[in-house]
Protein backbone atom coordinates (compact mmCIF):
# COMPACT_ATOMS: atom_id res chain seq x y z
CA UNK A 1 0.00 0.00 0.00
CA UNK A 2 2.32 3.10 -0.87
CA UNK A 3 2.44 6.03 0.54
CA UNK A 4 0.74 8.49 -1.91
CA UNK A 5 1.89 12.31 -1.16
CA UNK A 6 -1.36 13.97 1.23
CA UNK A 7 -3.33 16.41 -1.02
CA UNK A 8 -3.77 20.30 0.24
CA UNK A 9 -7.15 19.31 2.04
CA UNK A 10 -5.65 16.24 4.08
CA UNK A 11 -2.89 18.56 5.04
CA UNK A 12 -5.35 21.23 5.72
CA UNK A 13 -7.49 19.22 8.46
CA UNK A 14 -4.09 17.79 9.89
CA UNK A 15 -3.15 21.43 10.84
CA UNK A 16 -6.12 22.61 11.90
CA UNK A 17 -6.78 19.64 14.22
CA UNK A 18 -3.44 20.53 15.68
CA UNK A 19 -4.79 24.44 16.06
CA UNK A 20 -1.93 25.43 13.44
CA UNK A 21 -2.84 28.77 10.96
CA UNK A 22 -1.35 27.96 7.85
CA UNK A 23 -2.22 29.44 4.46
CA UNK A 24 -2.58 27.39 1.38
CA UNK A 25 0.53 28.87 0.29
CA UNK A 26 1.93 27.60 3.28
CA UNK A 27 0.13 24.28 3.20
CA UNK A 28 1.83 23.74 -0.54
CA UNK A 29 5.12 24.61 0.49
CA UNK A 30 4.95 22.08 3.49
CA UNK A 31 3.57 19.80 0.76
CA UNK A 32 6.33 19.75 -1.47
CA UNK A 33 8.85 19.83 1.25
CA UNK A 34 7.13 15.89 1.77
CA UNK A 35 8.49 14.46 -1.29
CA UNK A 36 11.64 13.22 -0.30
CA UNK A 37 10.70 12.31 3.34
CA UNK A 38 7.79 9.95 0.86
CA UNK A 39 10.27 8.53 -1.30
CA UNK A 40 11.66 6.88 1.65
CA UNK A 41 8.49 4.92 2.29
CA UNK A 42 8.20 3.89 -1.02
CA UNK A 43 11.82 2.26 -0.54
CA UNK A 44 10.13 0.34 2.73
CA UNK A 45 7.55 -0.92 0.58
CA UNK A 46 9.86 -2.54 -1.68
CA UNK A 47 11.98 -4.26 1.14
CA UNK A 48 11.21 -7.91 1.98
CA UNK A 49 10.98 -7.79 6.09
CA UNK A 50 12.15 -11.30 8.11
CA UNK A 51 9.30 -13.16 9.49
CA UNK A 52 9.23 -14.66 12.97
CA UNK A 53 9.75 -19.09 11.96
CA UNK A 54 6.99 -21.16 11.33
CA UNK A 55 8.74 -24.34 11.40
CA UNK A 56 6.11 -27.53 11.71
CA UNK A 57 3.68 -28.41 8.86
CA UNK A 58 -0.13 -27.73 9.72
CA UNK A 59 -3.60 -28.08 8.95
CA UNK A 60 -5.92 -25.20 10.03
CA UNK A 61 -7.93 -26.86 12.36
CA UNK A 62 -11.59 -26.35 13.08
CA UNK A 63 -13.61 -24.62 15.37
CA UNK A 64 -15.46 -26.99 18.31
CA UNK A 65 -18.82 -27.82 18.03
CA UNK A 66 -21.32 -27.35 21.30
CA UNK A 67 -21.14 -30.78 22.30
CA UNK A 68 -17.15 -30.88 22.57
CA UNK A 69 -16.88 -27.60 24.12
CA UNK A 70 -18.71 -27.82 26.94
CA UNK A 71 -17.56 -24.91 29.18
CA UNK A 72 -17.37 -22.35 25.50
CA UNK A 73 -13.54 -22.46 26.47
CA UNK A 74 -11.85 -23.27 23.25
CA UNK A 75 -12.14 -20.96 20.28
CA UNK A 76 -10.14 -23.40 17.97
CA UNK A 77 -8.97 -26.77 17.65
CA UNK A 78 -5.66 -27.74 16.00
CA UNK A 79 -3.84 -30.71 16.85
CA UNK A 80 0.23 -29.09 15.49
CA UNK A 81 3.34 -31.82 16.50
CA UNK A 82 6.12 -30.27 17.14
CA UNK A 83 9.49 -31.97 17.58
CA UNK A 84 9.95 -35.51 18.43
CA UNK A 85 11.51 -35.31 21.36
CA UNK A 86 12.43 -32.49 24.63
CA UNK A 87 10.89 -30.99 27.61
CA UNK A 88 7.14 -31.21 26.52
CA UNK A 89 7.53 -34.10 24.06
CA UNK A 90 3.92 -36.08 24.91
CA UNK A 91 2.21 -32.70 26.24
CA UNK A 92 -0.44 -31.37 24.97
CA UNK A 93 -0.89 -27.32 25.02
CA UNK A 94 -3.51 -24.78 24.30
CA UNK A 95 -2.25 -21.01 23.56
CA UNK A 96 -4.24 -18.08 24.88
CA UNK A 97 -6.12 -16.87 21.61
CA UNK A 98 -4.36 -13.15 21.75
CA UNK A 99 -1.10 -14.80 20.67
CA UNK A 100 -0.30 -16.19 16.96
CA UNK A 101 -0.77 -18.99 15.46
CA UNK A 102 0.07 -19.47 11.74
CA UNK A 103 -2.86 -20.62 9.85
CA UNK A 104 -5.16 -20.44 12.82
CA UNK A 105 -7.86 -18.05 13.25
CA UNK A 106 -7.21 -15.21 15.45
CA UNK A 107 -9.88 -13.31 17.34
CA UNK A 108 -8.47 -12.12 20.79
CA UNK A 109 -11.80 -12.53 22.18
CA UNK A 110 -13.00 -9.44 19.80
CA UNK A 111 -15.50 -8.73 16.54
CA UNK A 112 -12.76 -6.29 16.01
CA UNK A 113 -10.14 -9.21 14.57
CA UNK A 114 -12.60 -11.77 13.63
CA UNK A 115 -11.35 -13.54 10.58
CA UNK A 116 -7.92 -12.72 10.63
CA UNK A 117 -5.29 -15.30 10.34
CA UNK A 118 -1.87 -14.82 11.45
CA UNK A 119 1.20 -15.72 9.22
CA UNK A 120 3.62 -16.85 11.69
CA UNK A 121 4.41 -18.04 14.68
CA UNK A 122 5.02 -16.08 18.15
CA UNK A 123 7.86 -17.24 19.90
CA UNK A 124 6.52 -18.92 22.79
CA UNK A 125 4.78 -21.17 19.91
CA UNK A 126 7.97 -22.10 18.56
CA UNK A 127 9.36 -22.64 21.46
CA UNK A 128 6.54 -25.28 22.72
CA UNK A 129 6.67 -26.96 19.26
CA UNK A 130 10.63 -26.93 19.53
CA UNK A 131 10.37 -28.64 22.78
CA UNK A 132 7.96 -31.30 21.45
CA UNK A 133 4.95 -30.20 22.53
CA UNK A 134 1.41 -29.92 20.39
CA UNK A 135 -0.43 -27.29 19.81
CA UNK A 136 -4.02 -28.24 21.07
CA UNK A 137 -6.30 -24.93 19.72
CA UNK A 138 -6.59 -21.91 20.73
CA UNK A 139 -8.22 -21.14 24.17
CA UNK A 140 -11.03 -18.42 23.97
CA UNK A 141 -10.53 -15.00 26.09
CA UNK A 142 -11.86 -11.83 26.71
CA UNK A 143 -12.46 -8.91 24.39
CA UNK A 144 -9.06 -7.78 23.68
CA UNK A 145 -8.11 -8.81 27.25
CA UNK A 146 -10.33 -5.93 29.05
CA UNK A 147 -12.03 -8.19 31.46
CA UNK A 148 -10.94 -10.37 34.70
CA UNK A 149 -14.07 -11.96 34.46
CA UNK A 150 -15.41 -13.92 31.45
CA UNK A 151 -18.44 -12.79 29.94
CA UNK A 152 -16.86 -10.26 27.91
CA UNK A 153 -16.21 -12.89 24.85
CA UNK A 154 -17.21 -12.37 21.34
CA UNK A 155 -18.07 -16.10 21.23
CA UNK A 156 -19.93 -16.13 24.50
CA UNK A 157 -19.43 -16.49 27.83
CA UNK A 158 -16.58 -18.83 29.02
CA UNK A 159 -17.70 -21.35 31.54
CA UNK A 160 -15.93 -22.32 35.35
CA UNK A 161 -15.95 -26.03 34.78
CA UNK A 162 -16.34 -26.33 38.58
CA UNK A 163 -19.76 -24.73 37.94
CA UNK A 164 -21.18 -23.36 34.95
CA UNK A 165 -22.87 -20.52 36.46
CA UNK A 166 -19.97 -18.63 37.29
CA UNK A 167 -16.98 -17.43 35.81
CA UNK A 168 -13.74 -18.42 34.82
CA UNK A 169 -11.87 -15.54 35.44
CA UNK A 170 -10.32 -13.69 32.80
CA UNK A 171 -9.01 -12.13 30.85
CA UNK A 172 -7.48 -15.77 30.02
CA UNK A 173 -10.39 -17.60 30.81
CA UNK A 174 -10.15 -20.35 28.36
CA UNK A 175 -6.72 -21.53 29.27
CA UNK A 176 -7.74 -22.23 32.64
CA UNK A 177 -11.19 -23.83 31.95
CA UNK A 178 -9.55 -26.35 29.48
CA UNK A 179 -6.93 -26.92 31.67
CA UNK A 180 -9.43 -27.59 35.01
CA UNK A 181 -11.53 -29.59 32.62
CA UNK A 182 -8.71 -31.63 32.34
CA UNK A 183 -8.55 -31.24 28.12
CA UNK A 184 -4.94 -29.98 28.63
CA UNK A 185 -2.27 -30.42 31.14
CA UNK A 186 -1.17 -27.05 30.51
CA UNK A 187 -1.65 -23.67 28.73
CA UNK A 188 0.04 -20.13 27.64
CA UNK A 189 -1.94 -17.47 29.35
CA UNK A 190 -1.44 -13.25 29.36
CA UNK A 191 -2.06 -11.08 32.74
CA UNK A 192 -1.79 -7.51 32.35
CA UNK A 193 -3.90 -7.02 35.69
CA UNK A 194 -4.15 -10.74 36.84
CA UNK A 195 -5.53 -12.42 33.67
CA UNK A 196 -2.95 -15.62 34.52
CA UNK A 197 -3.99 -16.06 38.34
CA UNK A 198 -7.31 -14.71 38.17
CA UNK A 199 -8.55 -17.44 36.07
CA UNK A 200 -6.31 -20.02 37.57
CA UNK A 201 -7.64 -19.41 40.84
CA UNK A 202 -10.80 -19.57 39.93
CA UNK A 203 -10.95 -22.81 38.32
CA UNK A 204 -8.79 -24.44 41.00
CA UNK A 205 -5.58 -24.11 38.83
CA UNK A 206 -1.70 -23.53 38.94
CA UNK A 207 -0.87 -20.01 37.36
CA UNK A 208 2.66 -18.35 37.32
CA UNK A 209 2.77 -13.92 35.83
CA UNK A 210 6.67 -14.65 35.66
CA UNK A 211 9.36 -11.59 36.15
CA UNK A 212 8.57 -8.72 33.46
CA UNK A 213 10.68 -9.42 31.42
CA UNK A 214 11.16 -13.27 31.59
CA UNK A 215 9.15 -14.68 28.62
CA UNK A 216 9.08 -12.29 25.23
CA UNK A 217 5.51 -11.31 24.09
CA UNK A 218 7.04 -11.33 20.21
CA UNK A 219 3.68 -12.25 18.14
CA UNK A 220 1.43 -11.84 20.80
CA UNK A 221 -1.14 -8.87 21.34
CA UNK A 222 0.17 -6.46 23.89
CA UNK A 223 -2.00 -4.01 25.93
CA UNK A 224 0.07 -2.21 27.15
CA UNK A 225 4.18 -2.17 26.85
CA UNK A 226 5.41 -1.86 30.61
CA UNK A 227 2.84 -4.23 32.03
CA UNK A 228 2.47 -6.77 29.47
CA UNK A 229 3.07 -10.73 30.72
CA UNK A 230 2.99 -14.14 28.98
CA UNK A 231 3.32 -17.16 31.57
CA UNK A 232 2.33 -20.68 32.35
CA UNK A 233 -0.85 -22.75 33.43
CA UNK A 234 -0.86 -25.63 34.21
CA UNK A 235 -2.90 -29.02 36.18
CA UNK A 236 0.78 -28.99 38.44
CA UNK A 237 3.11 -27.13 40.10
CA UNK A 238 5.54 -29.08 37.43
CA UNK A 239 3.42 -28.21 34.25
CA UNK A 240 4.15 -24.91 35.40
CA UNK A 241 7.87 -25.10 35.69
CA UNK A 242 8.22 -27.65 32.78
CA UNK A 243 6.62 -25.02 30.28
CA UNK A 244 8.32 -21.60 31.93
CA UNK A 245 11.69 -24.08 31.16
CA UNK A 246 10.43 -23.76 27.82
CA UNK A 247 9.58 -20.52 27.02
CA UNK A 248 11.44 -18.29 29.31
CA UNK A 249 14.50 -16.35 27.64
CA UNK A 250 15.61 -13.67 25.48
CA UNK A 251 14.24 -14.24 21.87
CA UNK A 252 16.05 -11.38 20.38
CA UNK A 253 13.35 -9.64 19.20
CA UNK A 254 11.73 -8.34 22.74
CA UNK A 255 14.06 -5.88 24.64
CA UNK A 256 12.29 -6.65 27.67
CA UNK A 257 13.98 -10.34 27.87
CA UNK A 258 17.53 -8.86 27.58
CA UNK A 259 18.05 -9.16 30.88
CA UNK A 260 16.06 -12.43 31.51
CA UNK A 261 17.49 -14.51 34.33
CA UNK A 262 16.29 -17.89 33.44
CA UNK A 263 17.08 -20.77 35.87
CA UNK A 264 16.78 -24.48 36.80
CA UNK A 265 12.79 -24.27 37.52
CA UNK A 266 12.20 -28.21 37.30
CA UNK A 267 15.18 -28.86 39.44
CA UNK A 268 13.21 -26.74 42.45
CA UNK A 269 10.56 -28.87 42.30
CA UNK A 270 12.07 -31.24 44.94
CA UNK A 271 14.12 -28.49 46.82
CA UNK A 272 10.97 -28.76 49.76
CA UNK A 273 9.81 -25.79 52.14
CA UNK A 274 12.65 -26.13 54.93
CA UNK A 275 14.19 -22.38 55.35
CA UNK A 276 11.75 -20.30 52.91
CA UNK A 277 10.82 -17.45 54.75
CA UNK A 278 7.44 -16.22 54.19
CA UNK A 279 5.94 -13.04 54.83
CA UNK A 280 2.51 -13.21 55.27
CA UNK A 281 1.44 -9.95 53.74
CA UNK A 282 -1.15 -7.98 56.25
CA UNK A 283 -2.17 -5.64 53.32
CA UNK A 284 -3.68 -8.53 51.47
CA UNK A 285 -5.95 -9.82 53.81
CA UNK A 286 -9.18 -8.12 54.89
CA UNK A 287 -10.36 -5.60 52.13
CA UNK A 288 -13.80 -3.99 51.90
CA UNK A 289 -14.71 -7.13 49.25
CA UNK A 290 -12.84 -9.76 50.75
CA UNK A 291 -14.66 -13.20 51.81
CA UNK A 292 -13.91 -13.83 55.76
CA UNK A 293 -13.94 -17.50 54.78
CA UNK A 294 -10.96 -17.13 52.04
CA UNK A 295 -9.07 -15.11 54.27
CA UNK A 296 -9.40 -18.09 56.81
CA UNK A 297 -8.51 -20.64 54.35
CA UNK A 298 -5.33 -19.11 53.00
CA UNK A 299 -3.94 -18.45 55.98
CA UNK A 300 -4.43 -22.13 57.16
CA UNK A 301 -2.64 -23.39 53.94
CA UNK A 302 0.02 -20.95 54.72
CA UNK A 303 0.39 -22.87 57.93
CA UNK A 304 0.52 -25.53 55.57
CA UNK A 305 4.15 -24.43 54.53
CA UNK A 306 5.09 -23.57 58.16
CA UNK A 307 4.35 -27.44 58.59
CA UNK A 308 6.39 -28.58 55.85
CA UNK A 309 9.36 -26.26 57.32
CA UNK A 310 8.86 -22.88 56.37
CA UNK A 311 9.03 -19.92 58.62
CA UNK A 312 6.36 -17.62 58.82
CA UNK A 313 6.39 -13.54 59.71
CA UNK A 314 3.89 -10.81 59.39
CA UNK A 315 5.01 -8.01 56.96
CA UNK A 316 3.06 -4.89 56.31
CA UNK A 317 3.83 -2.83 52.92
CA UNK A 318 1.28 -0.57 53.13
CA UNK A 319 1.57 1.17 49.50
CA UNK A 320 0.00 -2.23 48.65
CA UNK A 321 -3.14 0.01 48.53
CA UNK A 322 -2.30 2.02 46.32
CA UNK A 323 -1.23 -0.60 43.55
CA UNK A 324 -4.71 -0.55 41.81
CA UNK A 325 -4.61 3.69 41.64
CA UNK A 326 -1.46 3.54 40.20
CA UNK A 327 -2.31 0.89 37.78
CA UNK A 328 -5.04 2.29 36.74
CA UNK A 329 -3.30 5.48 36.08
CA UNK A 330 -0.88 2.85 33.85
CA UNK A 331 -3.35 0.76 32.00
CA UNK A 332 -6.32 3.11 31.02
CA UNK A 333 -4.15 5.49 28.90
CA UNK A 334 -1.24 2.98 28.44
CA UNK A 335 -3.74 0.61 26.28
CA UNK A 336 -5.85 3.34 24.90
CA UNK A 337 -2.55 4.78 23.22
CA UNK A 338 -0.59 1.56 22.44
CA UNK A 339 -3.46 -0.86 21.54
CA UNK A 340 -6.45 1.06 20.86
CA UNK A 341 -5.26 3.70 18.36
CA UNK A 342 -2.24 1.84 17.94
CA UNK A 343 -4.25 -0.37 15.72
CA UNK A 344 -3.12 -3.65 18.02
CA UNK A 345 0.29 -3.11 18.05
CA UNK A 346 1.31 0.55 19.28
CA UNK A 347 5.16 2.01 18.47
CA UNK A 348 8.10 3.74 19.69
CA UNK A 349 9.63 0.09 21.03
CA UNK A 350 12.08 -1.77 18.98
CA UNK A 351 10.60 -5.31 18.75
CA UNK A 352 8.69 -7.06 16.13
CA UNK A 353 5.53 -5.81 14.82
CA UNK A 354 3.08 -8.27 13.16
CA UNK A 355 1.92 -5.79 9.87
CA UNK A 356 -0.81 -8.06 8.84
CA UNK A 357 -2.43 -8.16 13.02
CA UNK A 358 -2.23 -4.34 12.65
CA UNK A 359 -3.98 -3.69 9.70
CA UNK A 360 -6.87 -6.75 10.54
CA UNK A 361 -7.40 -4.95 13.69
CA UNK A 362 -7.21 -0.65 11.61
CA UNK A 363 -10.18 -2.48 9.54
CA UNK A 364 -11.87 -3.88 13.18
CA UNK A 365 -11.66 -0.29 14.46
CA UNK A 366 -12.72 1.30 11.06
CA UNK A 367 -16.07 -0.70 10.36
CA UNK A 368 -16.79 -2.58 13.64
CA UNK A 369 -15.90 -0.46 16.48
CA UNK A 370 -20.04 -0.45 17.83
CA UNK A 371 -19.25 -4.53 18.24
CA UNK A 372 -16.79 -4.34 20.98
CA UNK A 373 -17.23 -5.08 24.76
CA UNK A 374 -18.23 -2.27 27.23
CA UNK A 375 -15.05 -2.75 28.86
CA UNK A 376 -13.36 -1.85 25.59
CA UNK A 377 -15.50 1.07 24.79
CA UNK A 378 -14.94 2.26 28.47
CA UNK A 379 -10.78 2.20 27.93
CA UNK A 380 -11.23 3.73 25.01
CA UNK A 381 -13.53 6.83 26.37
CA UNK A 382 -11.65 7.21 28.94
CA UNK A 383 -8.28 7.14 27.98
CA UNK A 384 -8.57 9.35 24.80
CA UNK A 385 -10.35 11.69 27.40
CA UNK A 386 -7.54 11.91 29.97
CA UNK A 387 -4.63 12.06 26.67
CA UNK A 388 -6.84 15.24 25.19
CA UNK A 389 -7.89 17.24 28.60
CA UNK A 390 -4.95 15.91 30.90
CA UNK A 391 -1.86 15.73 28.83
CA UNK A 392 -0.69 12.13 29.75
CA UNK A 393 0.05 13.72 33.56
CA UNK A 394 -1.31 10.94 35.21
CA UNK A 395 -0.09 8.24 32.84
CA UNK A 396 3.55 9.71 33.30
CA UNK A 397 2.66 10.05 36.91
CA UNK A 398 1.52 6.76 37.74
CA UNK A 399 4.90 5.58 35.53
CA UNK A 400 6.90 7.16 38.26
CA UNK A 401 5.16 5.74 41.18
CA UNK A 402 5.57 2.48 39.70
CA UNK A 403 9.24 2.93 41.20
CA UNK A 404 8.07 3.24 44.94
CA UNK A 405 5.45 0.30 44.49
CA UNK A 406 8.18 -1.60 42.96
CA UNK A 407 10.65 -0.76 46.03
CA UNK A 408 8.36 -1.09 48.51
CA UNK A 409 7.89 -5.24 47.86
CA UNK A 410 11.68 -5.46 47.41
CA UNK A 411 12.83 -4.14 51.09
CA UNK A 412 9.89 -6.40 52.20
CA UNK A 413 11.69 -9.01 50.48
CA UNK A 414 14.74 -8.51 51.86
CA UNK A 415 13.86 -9.75 54.76
CA UNK A 416 11.81 -12.82 53.79
CA UNK A 417 11.63 -14.80 50.54
CA UNK A 418 8.33 -14.72 49.70
CA UNK A 419 5.55 -12.82 50.44
CA UNK A 420 1.98 -14.56 50.72
CA UNK A 421 -1.62 -13.62 50.60
CA UNK A 422 -5.22 -14.60 48.84
CA UNK A 423 -5.06 -14.37 44.99
CA UNK A 424 -8.42 -13.21 44.48
CA UNK A 425 -10.38 -12.21 48.06
CA UNK A 426 -13.05 -14.02 47.12
CA UNK A 427 -14.25 -17.14 45.06
CA UNK A 428 -15.27 -16.62 41.24
CA UNK A 429 -18.48 -14.79 40.65
CA UNK A 430 -22.09 -15.43 38.89
CA UNK A 431 -21.87 -14.52 35.23
CA UNK A 432 -23.99 -11.50 34.65
CA UNK A 433 -26.81 -12.02 32.17
CA UNK A 434 -26.22 -10.57 28.65
CA UNK A 435 -28.82 -7.89 29.10
CA UNK A 436 -27.76 -6.75 32.34
CA UNK A 437 -27.15 -3.38 33.11
CA UNK A 438 -24.02 -1.64 32.02
CA UNK A 439 -22.74 -0.62 36.04
CA UNK A 440 -23.12 -4.51 36.65
CA UNK A 441 -21.45 -5.74 33.37
CA UNK A 442 -18.11 -3.59 34.33
CA UNK A 443 -18.11 -3.89 37.69
CA UNK A 444 -18.23 -7.71 37.50
CA UNK A 445 -15.21 -7.43 34.62
CA UNK A 446 -13.07 -5.58 37.31
CA UNK A 447 -13.73 -6.14 41.19
CA UNK A 448 -11.19 -8.74 41.70
CA UNK A 449 -7.68 -7.31 41.11
CA UNK A 450 -7.10 -5.53 44.24
CA UNK A 451 -4.17 -7.96 45.27
CA UNK A 452 -3.17 -8.85 41.70
CA UNK A 453 -2.81 -6.18 39.45
CA UNK A 454 0.06 -4.15 41.62
CA UNK A 455 2.48 -6.84 40.86
CA UNK A 456 2.02 -6.52 36.84
CA UNK A 457 3.16 -2.85 37.98
CA UNK A 458 6.24 -4.11 39.92
CA UNK A 459 6.91 -6.87 37.90
CA UNK A 460 7.53 -9.14 40.41
CA UNK A 461 7.14 -12.83 39.74
CA UNK A 462 3.33 -13.74 41.24
CA UNK A 463 2.26 -17.55 41.20
CA UNK A 464 -1.17 -18.73 42.38
CA UNK A 465 -2.07 -22.77 43.90
CA UNK A 466 -5.02 -23.88 44.69
CA UNK A 467 -5.49 -24.21 48.66
CA UNK A 468 -9.11 -25.27 48.87
CA UNK A 469 -12.70 -24.51 48.12
CA UNK A 470 -15.25 -22.37 49.17
CA UNK A 471 -19.11 -24.05 48.34
CA UNK A 472 -17.29 -26.00 45.78
CA UNK A 473 -15.51 -23.36 44.14
CA UNK A 474 -11.74 -22.80 44.06
CA UNK A 475 -9.78 -20.60 46.26
CA UNK A 476 -6.22 -19.49 45.30
CA UNK A 477 -3.53 -18.49 47.82
CA UNK A 478 -0.69 -16.35 45.88
CA UNK A 479 3.43 -16.24 46.42
CA UNK A 480 5.10 -13.66 44.92
CA UNK A 481 9.08 -13.50 44.93
CA UNK A 482 12.07 -11.76 44.11
CA UNK A 483 12.46 -10.73 40.28
CA UNK A 484 13.52 -13.80 38.39
CA UNK A 485 13.64 -15.81 41.55
CA UNK A 486 10.58 -17.86 39.82
CA UNK A 487 12.33 -21.02 40.96
CA UNK A 488 11.59 -20.01 44.89
CA UNK A 489 8.36 -19.59 44.31
CA UNK A 490 7.66 -23.14 42.40
CA UNK A 491 9.54 -24.59 45.29
CA UNK A 492 7.39 -23.59 47.44
CA UNK A 493 4.27 -24.20 45.28
CA UNK A 494 5.64 -28.18 45.14
CA UNK A 495 6.45 -28.61 48.87
CA UNK A 496 2.46 -27.00 49.67
CA UNK A 497 1.07 -29.36 46.72
CA UNK A 498 2.73 -32.79 48.55
CA UNK A 499 1.60 -31.67 51.79
CA UNK A 500 -1.82 -30.92 50.65
CA UNK A 501 -2.53 -32.26 47.54
CA UNK A 502 -5.03 -31.79 45.40
CA UNK A 503 -8.79 -30.71 46.19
Amino acid sequence: MPVRLPSIEQLDAISRSFGLALSDDDLGSFRDLMRGPIASYARLDELVEPKLAVKYPRGPGYRPSAAENPFNAWYWKTDIAGAPSGLLAGKRVAIKDNICVAGVPMMNGSQLLEGYVPEIDATVVTRILDAGGTIAGKAACEDLCFSGASHTCATGAIRNPHNVKHSAGGSSGGSAAVVAAGDVPMALGGDQGGSIRTPSSWCGIYGLKPTWGLVPTTGSMPISYSIDHCGPMGATTEDVARLLSVIAGHDGYDPRTQLARTDDYLGALGKGAAGLRIGIMKQGFGHPESDPEVDRMVRGAIETLAGAGATLSEVSIPVHYDGPHIWSGIILEGAAEMMLKGYGVGNNVAAYYPLSMQEAFARGMASRINDASETVKLVLLLGEYLHRHYHNRYHSKAQNLRVLLRDAYDQALRDVDILAMPTIPFTATLIPEPDCPRDVYIDRALNMQANTCPFDVSGHPAFTIPCGRKDGLPVGLMLVGRHFEESRLIQAAAAFERSHGRR
